[in-house]
């Protein structure tokens, strides 16, 4: 169902964006290891489900690093504007 490369892909792009998105949080003592491998395995597991469309892989892989970086974009903004 998933090929070995696509996922190693997934899982690098989503500790990247997990990573940048605490970066951008300006916090003083910096973003946690184990918070940022949590948010990295919801947005592998969000980003997953791009697989339930009969797309081919290139066109899977695409919508699927477009939804993590939506994701991450949404939940940044929640983060930085809640009050």
């Amino acid at each position: 169902m998933y090929s070995k490369k696509t996922l190693i892909i997934l899982a690098i792009t989503s500790l990247v964006l997990s990573r940048s998105m605490f970066y951008f949080l300006n916090d003083p003592e910096g973003p946690n290891l184990l918070v940022v491998v949590i948010m990295a395995v919801i947005l592998l597991a969000i980003s997953l489900s791009s697989y339930l469309f009969k797309f081919s892989s290139l066109k899977k892989l695409l919508l699927a690093v477009f939804i993590q970086a939506v994701a991450v974009i949404l939940f940044l903004f929640e983060l930085t504007f809640s009050v």
